[in-house]
């Protein structure tokens, strides 16, 4: 069931690192600009934290490597000042959204949820605290943002991303429907590059589409995720905007129908489970010092290995999957007759990642 009754606001900064860049030099305002070192200075090592609007337009986007973004755009202009200066930002940000409430539950240094039913202005109508929030925030840094309001997180989100930049959207329950009807398949929070396709084979184009599918057959196509998907297609999201939330860990794991029964299967489903790993937590922007192997076999016998260092372990998935392979020794031979049910690597001990201490900006 929906609860109708939450006021809940979705702050997105709007390409805030490339934007903070802008302030320091109004001169990049009109270029293409690039939040990364210059490849051309470090041998083509660097992955791009975010691209100024006019970048984007050239296919650039975050996570990139900064070397195809100079491909993508020979002209783009690079600039990275560096984490601790952007966190100074963002703290003045917080400090806004801790005004009219401490419910604040940050994904980056750029974005938050802000449940504010019960506000500490006592503001009734949550639209008059987007647009304070929204215009004190521009009032103390001269930085824009986008800014959704709802009644769900999901609902929020997709709001704050409906009118950018700098605009305000409002999502209440009687419009939910329609809002989502309406929207683009690839536009649901969730469905990757990957599942896209899947969905228009299958004639989901939209949330119009999605809402005429049975929950048994979604969960068929998508598995737990199709629940989630007939959910959001009826406006229904009921977690909690969770205060001071903190990662501790950041993982990924696979059961196998057919079990493994050799190693070169083993290795095969190690590299891509440490593949998707390496993505999450760059998209986290976290790194750890620990890495976790877990492994159960055929018999149900379940083994979980670590290894831990005192340095940031490299968001690299060869990496990953070589500490994986490193641990995988000190469990039993896969065989025939044992094979492997499920594996599964973590990394925990997490910090949020500072681009500074890795090979990627080197």
């Amino acid at each position: 069931m929906k609860n109708k009754n939450r006021k809940i606001i979705h702050v997105d900064m709007d390409a805030f690192y490339a934007s903070i860049e802008e302030l320091l030099d109004p001169t990049l305002k009109n270029k293409p600009l690039v939040v990364a070192q210059d490849p051309r200075k470090t041998g083509g090592h660097g992955v791009v934290a975010t691209a100024s609007y006019n970048a984007r337009k050239y296919g650039i986007h975050s996570a990139m490597s900064s070397m195809e973004a100079l491909k993508l755009c020979p002209n783009a202009v690079f600039r990275f000042s560096g984490f601790d200066f952007y966190r100074k930002y963002s703290a003045i940000i917080h400090e806004v959204f801790n005004e009219y409430t401490d419910i604040v539950e940050s994904y980056a240094l750029d974005e938050a949820y802000l449940d504010v039913t019960k506000n500490k202005l006592e503001i009734d109508d949550p639209i008059q605290v987007a647009r304070e929030i929204q215009t004190k925030i521009w009032q103390r840094t001269k930085l824009t943002c986008s800014v959704g309001v709802s009644y769900s997180k999901f609902l929020a989100k997709e709001a704050s991303d409906y009118a950018k930049p700098a605009g305000i959207t409002i999502i209440d329950h009687k419009d939910a429907l329609e809002f989502l009807a309406n929207l683009s398949i690839k536009k649901f929070r969730g469905v990757g590059k990957k599942t896209v396709p899947k969905m228009h084979e299958l004639g989901i184009n939209n949330g119009a589409d999605l809402l005429e599918w049975e929950q048994l057959d979604l969960i068929k196509y998508f598995g737990k995720f199709g629940h989630v998907l007939y959910e959001r297609a009826r406006g229904i999201d009921n977690r909690p905007v969770e205060a001071n939330r903190i990662r501790k860990s950041i993982g990924k794991e696979r059961t196998y129908g057919t079990v493994l029964v050799t190693d070169d299967e083993v290795q095969t489903a190690l590299s891509k489970i440490s593949q998707l790993v390496a993505r999450e937590v760059i998209k986290q922007k976290k790194h750890g010092k620990t890495l976790v192997l877990k492994i159960r076999f055929s018999d149900f016998v379940t083994y979980t290995k670590r290894i831990s260092f005192d340095r940031y372990i490299n968001n690299d998935e060869t990496e990953f999957f070589s500490l994986a392979t490193e641990l995988l020794e000190e469990v039993p031979e896969v065989s025939p007759d044992r094979g492997v049910r499920l594996l599964g690597i973590t990394i925990t001990n997490l910090d949020d990642l500072s681009y500074e201490n890795l090979d990627l900006f080197k």
